[in-house]
């Protein structure tokens, strides 16, 4: 009797986890919001923090700052998209975050998020070009104009296959260290 007892209680558990998944109160993907016609709350600064150092930008700080641009493929688009920003890495520097990672370094991980609440984890290796051939970039423009209503500023990343952890509306990038 027991054993069937729990297992209904974990049926309806996963039950719940499941219904609970399939209908978030906010849209966890920022494109299944705006295709929901729900646009994400509007970003304010972006806050990067590193233990007790903290730096804010906005989309006029960030556009005085030396750019790259990248141009990549986005599934959701279906489209070559070409983005300018600024480096991550050059945006970490100067709150201490290694350019070079060595040992244990490698514990460092970095959780943007959007003003969504959607957030996304990065190691340390995936946004230093001294490790990783890819470039994560803030980025601010898209196709040469301000980027729109996933902007002012998103998180891109080459070499990925979809764009599922590019970050819109983004407000804080968090370095962290993990145990």
């Amino acid at each position: 009797m027991r054993t069937k007892v729990w297992a209904a209680l974990l049926l309806v558990g996963m039950g719940v986890r499941a219904i609970a998944a399939q209908t978030p109160s906010q849209p966890q993907n920022p494109d299944l919001g705006m295709k929901m016609g729900k646009p994400a709350p509007p970003a304010g600064p972006l806050k990067i923090t590193f233990g007790d150092k903290s730096a804010e930008w906005t989309a006029a700080t960030l556009a005085a700052l030396p750019h790259k641009t990248i141009t990549v493929y986005n599934e959701h688009a279906k489209a070559n998209q070409t983005y300018s920003g600024v480096e991550l890495i050059d945006l970490l520097k100067p709150l201490g975050v290694p350019e070079k990672p060595r040992g244990k370094e490698f514990q460092l991980y970095l959780v943007a998020e959007g003003s969504d609440g959607y957030q996304v984890v990065y190691s340390i290796g995936e946004v230093t070009p001294d490790v990783h051939d890819g470039t994560v970039m803030v980025a601010d423009a898209l196709d040469g104009k301000p980027i729109g209503e996933t902007g002012p500023l998103q998180v891109v990343l080459t070499g990925e296959k979809r764009p599922a952890r590019w970050v819109h509306n983004l407000v804080a990038i968090r370095v962290r260290t993990a145990e």
